[in-house]
């Protein structure tokens, strides 16, 4: 089947003109598409075909429409699912480029089928107005990420008031930053705020979707986040600017929440399955692990995506976007490619090639794993980072080089990159046990999710006795650009679940009166320590000149040593010298200064040569 190219002079979605609206979809399959329109008690009022056709793009003027008029779709062609095609005019579909939706998401049995009506079932699209656009700002590089949920994190804040708790508004309240100012946080990266619905196996086992990452929508926020719809986003990042601090949105391009061949029919696949969907002789590929895979490769996807991007960054002024399983956005029907036409898309945008991009570099399918491959200007998860620095706090042998790797900026990854900052270090994010948890549980613990504990990673590196402050201590004295999860900086617990999306209740709702004050301010004097030591950390990978790696005695490090528990990092830059001591021993030892050059030392986190054990210290001199 040949797929055309999306028309660029329509704009697809709605478009407000001349007192009523031009609607514009694409399928390439479908024989009809009907916009289908509502009265605000959910009766259907009227009814239009789009009965112009330009190339695969399905349009039409509709006279009488202004803004907040709620629709919806219905495609009418084949239904032949062991050809891909699932067709069905009793379906009830969401515009993909609807900028708003009238409710939530929720899972039911007739969504999933076919010849069920679902009318009442389905949240209506929205038409909306154009915001003026926002100014592209130009975005600092970030220097510390924070990983948060929107509704997690101020849903039992008590300094935020309870209308807005849980929502994105709630995110500018002054408490709020004030905890991003006070932690150094200048970049927050928002778990996904895009309408999801929940997992169909959720609805029996009455649990809901706490994470986001099975999307319905790329345009439209979760209404429950955002009761002020866009323009509080808009109005939210404008404040967090102010304040210094950028906003990065983690969006899910891999799949939608339409899932597998059970799945419910929301919005793609009913517009056009065969073409948005990865197949397999009819069926779902699944590089993704979650029923579905999108075609990425495709024009008309690379357009989805790409308007999608533009739309959060010119309509709210977002900074950024941190992609879910992004070797899906590069795989073509030969692989990977840093040169997909996503990718390339991206790259070639001169909005969106300006943003930060962040890539989760690995999905399930096969060559699925692509850490340091992308765009040389993307940063990447680093789980190598993750791994390495959890060993060597757990105490395996040969895990010493390892760290030094890792706290040196993983050039082993990313010297084809040129910088060590494309590297996001990170030792504990949403999905995986927390910081806390990974010190204090050796197995998962996911009975809560209704899955007898079969779901979560199995085989996660825990490091059972370690101390966070010197977990964290690592971060943000490595090389790289070090990102945290919400409330891991005031020992944030799940009590041992590691894949706690299904848990919207207090497991993951952030305890802000009863967390381990301690820590924070700890973590807080171990940002500002990293900020001062910038000259020295800077985004460069060292060279043999630059650093000098010793051990306990302040002798060279013997590489062959396989129990190796000291490692120091001996860096000089201009007229400075430091020393970052990682102690992982299970004993206290003194400070041993280098023999060149001979200088006086002082500590500049704590006082005094004596290191505890399982700590990090740093000196300088100069």
């Amino acid at each position: 089947m040949t797929i055309l190219k999306p028309n660029a002079d329509i704009n697809l979605g709605t478009t407000l003109r001349n007192g009523g609206a031009d609607f514009a979809v694409f399928s390439s399959t479908a024989r009809r598409i009907d916009v289908c329109l509502f009265n605000p008690d959910g009766k259907e009022s009227a009814r239009f075909p789009l009965s112009n056709r330009s190339g695969d793009i399905h349009n039409a003027f509709i006279p009488a429409i202004a803004a907040g008029q709620h629709y919806g779709l219905r495609a009418h062609g084949r239904y032949s699912p062991a050809e891909g095609h699932h067709f069905d005019s009793h379906k009830l579909l969401l515009d993909p480029h609807a900028s708003a939706v009238s409710g939530g998401f929720h899972y039911h049995s007739k969504l999933s089928s076919h010849g069920a009506e679902t009318a009442a079932l389905v949240p209506k699209g929205i038409v909306t107005e154009t915001l003026p656009l926002v100014p592209v700002r130009n975005v600092p590089q970030p220097k510390l990420i924070y990983e948060l949920n929107v509704r997690s994190f101020t849903l039992r804040h008590p300094d935020v008031t309870v209308e807005k708790r849980g929502t994105i508004a709630a995110l500018a309240e002054p408490a709020i930053i004030a905890h991003f100012k006070n932690i150094g946080v200048d970049t927050i990266e928002l778990m996904p705020i895009a309408a999801w619905i929940d997992e169909r196996h959720l609805v029996n086992l009455g649990l809901r979707n706490a994470w986001g990452y099975n999307p319905v929508s790329f345009f439209a926020i979760e209404p429950k986040l955002a009761p002020g719809g866009l323009a509080e986003l808009r109005g939210t990042v404008a404040r967090l600017h102010a304040a210094g601090i950028n906003v990065i949105l983690d969006v899910v391009f891999n799949h939608t929440g339409e899932g597998d061949a059970l799945g419910p029919c929301l919005s793609f696949r009913g517009l056009d399955n065969a073409n948005y969907y990865r197949l397999f002789h009819g069926g779902y590929i699944n590089d993704a692990g979650t029923g579905n895979t999108l075609a990425l490769d495709r024009p008309h996807t690379v357009q989805l995506v790409t308007d999608s991007l533009r739309h959060w960054v010119l309509q709210a002024g977002i900074d950024g976007f941190r992609f879910d399983l992004a070797s899906v956005m590069g795989r073509t029907e030969s692989g990977f490619s840093p040169n997909a036409p996503l990718l390339d898309a991206i790259e070639n945008d001169p909005v969106l090639s300006t943003r930060i991009l962040i890539a989760e570099p690995w999905d399930i399918g096969p060559g699925g794993y692509q850490l340091g491959n992308f765009p040389s200007n993307w940063f990447e998860w680093n789980d190598k980072y993750r791994d390495d620095v959890r060993r060597f706090w757990r105490g395996d042998d040969w895990s010493a080089n390892n760290l030094a790797t890792r706290l040196a900026g993983s050039s082993d990854v990313f010297a084809k990159k040129g910088k060590p900052s494309r590297s996001i270090n990170f030792i504990a994010a949403h999905d995986g046990f927390t910081l806390h948890d990974l010190l204090h549980h050796k197995q998962k613990n996911n009975l809560a999710n209704g899955e007898d504990d079969r779901d979560g990673k199995n085989d996660e590196v825990t490091c059972q006795g370690a101390n966070a402050q010197a977990l964290l201590a690592t971060i943000l004295l490595s090389r790289g650009t070090p990102l945290i999860t919400a409330g891991d900086e005031f020992g944030r617990t799940q009590s041992g679940n590691n894949n706690a999306y299904a848990q919207d209740n207090d497991t993951t709702w952030l305890d802000w009166i009863g967390r381990d004050q301690v820590l924070e301010q700890a973590f807080a004097g171990l940002v500002a320590l990293r900020h001062s030591l910038s000259n020295v950390l800077d985004d460069t990978f060292l060279s043999a000149s630059d650093v000098t790696w010793l051990d306990k005695n302040g002798e060279a490090l013997d590489w062959g040593k396989r129990d190796a528990r000291v490692v120091t990092m001996s860096m000089r830059h201009d007229t400075k010298h430091i020393c970052i001591v990682i102690n992982g021993s299970e004993a206290a030892m003194e400070f041993v200064s280098p023999a060149k050059p001979k200088m006086n030392w002082q500590r500049r986190n704590g006082s005094g040569k004596t290191i505890p054990r399982n700590s990090v210290a740093v000196f300088q001199s100069g």
